[in-house]
């Protein structure tokens, strides 16, 4: 049998049936192929084949084969002892590579059976023929960590190769293979392939061999009386230097089957049958051939190699486990098939790693959290900011009365105030997650930070576009210039976008409210170089649609800041006082409108780095708050704490109050712009020109008039006549235009040229003479008078309490006029050097 030729197997065992004694039994069988054909073929002759050496699991099948027997346990043997280690280790996901040949087949088609209701899933079953690197390949992909591997010698160093390539060795993996190998088998196969030696030792190491044991390690004495290692050293000393066979001790231990099997039969004969002895065996007594059959079931004793023991015609025998250590193979453990135990000797396998390799890449997830200190900083200066805008507000609120504060509405600057201090609230809110808050808490807070953000924004944005439209309306709508655009009209408009914005975020928490999810990414390594991959998940606050309600909300926003910023430059030119913020209120809105559009693209670019995400939406949302709190009320601050009075001036307006006046010639006049006139300032200043334009030509009509006066008598009809209307017209432009330095120019030089008389006096001494002579005559002087008094007494003296520039014609007594009664000092607006 030894050639392993099928055909001279079975004539050798043909011409031994028909030419010599007759057989008992068949001891041998070392070829797989010719074995399984004598084997088939034994039942038609009685005979009971026991092999020391054919492993093959075809041969298993007892249906197939129901005489055969062996000493040497299957291939298929090591499958429990492998099911024991992987146990043992806790392996429960495996994969597997097989060569395509039918005893590697069969031994993997066994262990899946061996595997399946153990719980060890295989989640990867791989087979070669030549090439096993697509095979390794795939092995890796689909993240298998510990291979079961079936090949022969060649393909195993090709096998190594690719796993070194492949980087498929070291403390993340475990090579199970087969432990029959040669020794240094490698060193045969190595140049058939394209790795280095090097390469393929580093590959190999700590790989675990699984094969039967070839002699028992127990110092126990065997039914030879020897123990095993008396055993081996006798055969060794026998063989000489011949080459040893790793079967010896089976084939040993099989003539021992025999010999009991024999023994057995023979005393079974001897109780039931005195008469027939086993000599009586021939190829057709088939009830001599049960007997030998169920003799050899019944062995059990303890052999050379172990405790033999057949169970359905398989050895249950003992697999011993190697490792490769150092390009040498040790014993690590062995399994006993018949006690089901698995003994790994102490600190004898060496993993690459602090501990074995885990059976599949070990996913931990970890939150991409705030950093603790980024979130301690930002923290710190957004209560500063807070700090800074309670401090605003105090000033706001104890100011709000003083001309500065009261000219740039306090009602609408503690909104901005209120809008920034809400801004800074959020940035708390977007700093908590998952490593801060439960996931219930933080799904509240998508909601809350959202609505807080919106409403803040649109509560401080939107008073200073209000102020911002207002000094627009103002100053570039001609139609607005004589209307009144009060506070109240600018908290309209507030509360207009707070309607809008309260509309969006309830339709969006109705409809679609915001959900907490979580986003997983690509695997990294761990960085404490453990055996596990860190997979980052990362918490979001989205919904089903929440593309669309962005897009509607930043729509909205984006409009409004769009028409902001034009606003904001259009008026970037206003510096008035009476505005006094208005410049700054621009210069806010231009530029939370640029910040907030690059804010919000950083921010969605960078929305899987969480702490970039957040260190940018908070530096945005302080930078703005911040410089639009600093530019609208720093200014304020400044000016009322050095220089209050400036606050309230101008080198066209003066702003004082009317008191008593002791002296005439001294009196001022005190006026007050409150905030409703100073819409009006543009067309005041319109309406003042062309007016005092008007007043020099009536001051013409008026010299003309007064020339007139050198004439007769006679004329004064005619003057009165022509000319009333003019008068009137000087009365009435003179009450509303005249300085107070011009009224003092004009009265002391008509008194200068005329010094007064007594009103109704006549001297008829001068009336004969000639009009032209007796021009300064009394009479003529008495006649200019009584037309020039009345005039100025009507142009001139309301202004400081006198007639009522109303009275119609300046013959009505003085005192007919209610001027002259006392009135309380009031306030009104002079107009001079414009």
């Amino acid at each position: 049998f030894f050639q392993c030729d099928n055909a001279k197997g079975l004539k050798a065992f043909y011409d031994a049936i028909k030419y010599g004694p007759n057989h008992l039994m068949v001891f041998g069988g070392v070829c797989a192929t010719v074995t399984s054909i004598i084997a088939e073929s034994l039942k038609g002759w009685n005979l009971v084949q026991l092999s020391f050496a054919a492993t093959t699991p075809e041969l298993a099948d007892k249906k197939k084969y129901p005489y055969f027997f062996r000493t040497v346990p299957s291939d298929n043997a090591v499958n429990p002892a492998i099911l024991k280690l992987l146990k043992y280790y806790q392996w429960k996901r495996v994969g597997t590579l097989t060569q395509d040949v039918q005893r590697f087949s069969e031994v993997r088609n066994d262990l899946t059976g061996v595997l399946y209701g153990e719980d060890i899933e295989i989640s990867d079953t791989e087979s070669f023929s030549n090439d096993p690197c697509t095979s390794v390949k795939k092995l890796k992909g689909n993240d298998v960590r510990i291979i079961l591997g079936q090949f022969d010698e060649e393909m195993a160093v090709k096998v190594f190769c690719c796993a070194y390539d492949e980087e498929m060795y070291g403390s993340k993996y475990q090579w199970i293979i087969p432990g029959w190998y040669e020794n240094l088998w490698w060193e045969s196969w190595i140049n058939s392939s394209q790795c280095l030696s090097k390469n393929l030792l580093a590959a190999m190491e700590g790989y675990i061999g699984v094969d039967f044991e070839p002699l028992s390690s127990k110092m126990l004495k065997t039914i030879s009386g020897r123990t095993p290692q008396q055993y081996e050293r006798e055969y060794n000393a026998k063989r000489g230097d011949g080459q040893s066979s790793k079967f010896h001790g089976y084939a040993y231990d099989g003539i021992w089957v025999i010999a009991k099997t024999l023994q057995r039969a023979m005393k079974y004969l001897n109780a039931t049958n005195k008469h027939q002895k086993i000599e009586d065996f021939n190829y057709t007594n088939h009830k001599l051939g049960k007997i030998f059959l169920d003799a050899m079931n019944e062995t059990n004793f303890f052999g050379v190699t172990g405790q033999v023991v057949f169970r359905n015609g398989e050895r249950m025998g003992t697999i011993k486990f190697t490792q490769f250590q150092e390009r040498k193979e040790v014993k690590v453990g062995e399994y006993n098939a018949v006690a089901d135990t698995l003994e790994i000797i102490n600190n004898s396998i060496r993993f690459q790693g602090l501990e074995p390799p885990k059976d599949k890449t070990i996913i931990q997830e970890e939150l991409r959290k705030i950093s603790l200190p980024l979130y301690s900083i930002l923290s710190a200066l957004t209560i500063l900011g807070m700090i800074m805008a309670s401090a605003f507000l105090f000033f706001n609120i104890k100011n709000r009365n003083q001309k500065l504060i009261k000219m740039s509405s306090p009602y609408m600057n503690n909104l901005i105030i209120l809008g920034g201090m809400l801004s800074y609230a959020s940035i708390f809110l977007f700093g908590l997650d998952g490593s801060f808050v439960s996931e219930k808490t933080f799904e509240t807070l998508c909601t809350v930070r959202t609505w807080i953000l919106t409403v803040g924004y649109t509560t401080a944005f939107g008073a200073m576009f209000a102020k911002t439209w207002r000094v627009h309306a103002i100053f570039k709508n001609v139609k607005m210039k004589k209307k009144i655009i009060k506070d109240q009209k600018l908290l309209v408009i507030v509360g207009g976008m707070l309607l809008i914005d309260l509309c969006i975020l309830i339709c969006w928490q109705v409809v679609d409210p915001l959900r907490r999810t979580v986003e997983k990414y690509n695997m990294e390594p761990d960085p404490a170089g453990r055996d596990i991959s860190i997979r980052p998940i990362l918490e979001h606050c989205e919904n089903t649609h929440m593309t669309i309600w962005l897009g509607i909300v930043y729509a909205y926003k984006g409009l409004l800041m769009l028409f902001g910023c034009f606003l904001a430059w259009e008026t970037r030119n206003v510096s008035i006082p009476a505005l006094n913020d208005s410049k700054y209120i621009g210069m806010s809105v231009y530029n939370v409108g640029i910040m907030c559009i690059i804010g919000a693209a950083v921010s969605f670019l960078t929305r899987d780095q969480p702490n970039v995400q957040f260190c940018i939406v908070a530096l945005v949302i302080i930078f703005c708050s911040t410089i639009t709190l600093c530019l609208v009320f720093v200014p304020k601050l400044i000016t009322l704490r050095t220089n209050p009075d400036a606050a309230t001036q101008n080198r066209r307006f003066q702003f004082t109050q009317n008191q008593k006046k002791e002296d005439s010639k001294t009196s001022t006049s005190v006026t007050s712009v409150n905030q409703a006139s100073t819409s009006r300032l543009e067309g005041l200043q319109s309406e003042n020109h062309r007016l005092r334009m008007k007043i020099t030509e009536l001051d013409k009509d008026l010299e003309e008039v007064t020339m007139q006066l050198q004439d007769t008598p006679e004329k004064t009809t005619y003057i009165k006549q022509n000319h009333y209307q003019d008068l009137n017209d000087i009365l009435s432009i003179r009450n509303f235009t005249d300085s107070k330095d011009g009224e003092k120019a004009i009265l002391k030089n008509h008194l200068d040229q005329n010094p007064p008389a007594q009103w109704g006096s006549s001297d008829p001494s001068r009336t004969s003479k000639d009009p032209i002579e007796d021009i300064n005559s009394p009479e003529h002087i008495q006649r200019r008078l009584s037309l020039q008094l009345p005039i100025l007494h009507h142009a001139y003296l309301p202004s400081i309490g006198g007639v009522d520039a109303s009275c119609a014609s300046p013959c009505v007594s003085p005192s007919a006029s209610p001027r002259h009664r006392h009135v309380p000092p009031s306030f009104r607006v002079m107009v001079s050097g414009l």
